[in-house]
């Protein structure tokens, strides 16, 4: 039962860049069914599994979360069988009903190759750099790649592309009372000023996040450093290039007017549009049905965007029911899991009956 294994994958930490241990785990379980498994060259686990001739159909689900080491991860269970904890559905959740699926799967009624990877960095500063490999690495393998990830009922079937970028300020600092140089401060202010005063299209949807700044040393000191980390999202690609072209004036101007330095890092790109979803939301409808899961489609980003450079017909399939994603009171619906499981295992085998490549 999925139950059996998600407690101990959400107990076992695994912030982004530090997924390592849980990927040990993952390995270990999935060996333990008899898979062959690898950790490749990004730390992804990877099985390979069913034909070695055939394009393959790839499910991933990401091993890491948003919570810093020290965080408790502890999981609890409440009346109405939820389950609570941080990082226990996204991506905990989709990762026990993966490995549940393996631990059930015969490998020889495969007709078609499956594989199945657990993969890192798709969350913040990752920047899906498990699934970029992944597809850098096989795209010229695969047919189809899955994402398994987010709320039962939901497909993801248009990407939402994404630019990020940590901007620094840098002036000489000094004596707030012996000295008159710019502060770094004073030009964060003015950018983030800036940004938030840049006018957005409505349709198609597109924003801008100043999500953390930070800056100075002491009460009575000019800033001599200033940062921030500012994340820019549209549906479109060319409203998104505009915007960042927009907001790197903002920012350029702002320094100026300030009279300090200014560098922008680019720390994020997580390709946008359509994930040419078509054939796989048919397959994912068809084996919601039985459990009467009614899929509608969404536009999110997911390590399913890490297809659209590729090509590749992509989906973004989410496989338990819950809440709170990305705060320490995450819960899931722990019965949801089992009807989850049955809608990617009957994914999987109408792809097997019905392949796209």
């Amino acid at each position: 039962m999925p139950l059996d294994y998600l407690t101990r994958i959400a107990q076992t930490p695994a912030p982004t860049f530090q997924e390592g241990e849980r990927a040990l785990l993952v390995a270990d379980l999935w060996r333990g069914f008899g898979h062959r498994v690898e950790l490749d060259g990004a730390g992804n686990v990877l099985a390979r599994l069913g034909p070695t001739h055939g394009k393959a159909l790839l499910l991933a689900a990401h091993l890491d979360t948003v919570f810093a080491t020290g965080t408790d991860v502890s999981v609890r269970s409440e009346r109405g069988g939820r389950l609570v904890g941080p990082g226990v559905g996204d991506n905990s959740a989709s990762l026990a009903i993966v490995t549940e699926l393996l631990a059930g799967l015969d490998v020889s009624t495969l007709r078609r190759p499956l594989w199945v990877a657990a993969n890192v960095g798709e969350e913040g500063l990752g920047d899906l750099r498990g699934a970029k490999y992944l597809l850098q690495q096989h795209a010229q393998d695969l047919a189809a790649f899955v994402a398994v990830d987010g709320y039962l009922g939901v497909a993801v079937t248009r990407a939402v592309g994404v630019r990020r970028y940590r901007v620094s300020f840098n002036g000489p600092g000094g004596h707030s009372w012996g000295d008159q140089g710019p502060s770094a401060l004073h030009a964060l202010g003015l950018a983030i000023t800036a940004l938030y005063s840049l006018t957005l299209p409505h349709s198609p949807r597109t924003t801008l996040n100043v999500g953390l700044a930070s800056g100075g040393t002491s009460v009575n000191s000019i800033a001599s450093s200033a940062e921030l980390l500012l994340d820019l999202r549209s549906l479109d690609a060319q409203h998104l290039s505009t915007l960042d072209t927009r907001a790197r004036h903002a920012i350029e101007g702002a320094a100026r007017q300030a009279g300090v330095m200014v560098t922008l890092i680019p720390v994020g790109d997580r390709p946008g549009g359509d994930l040419n979803s078509g054939p796989l939301l048919a397959l994912a409808r068809q084996a919601a049905q039985p459990s009467g899961v009614e899929l509608r489609t969404a536009a999110s980003s997911t390590d399913a965007n890490a297809a659209v450079p590729h090509g590749l017909p992509a989906l973004a399939l989410g496989v338990y029911r819950g809440g709170n994603a990305h705060r320490e009171d995450e819960w899931v619906q722990g019965d949801s899991l089992q009807v989850g499981l049955g809608v990617l295992r009957r994914f999987v085998e109408a792809y097997q009956r019905e392949p796209l490549g």
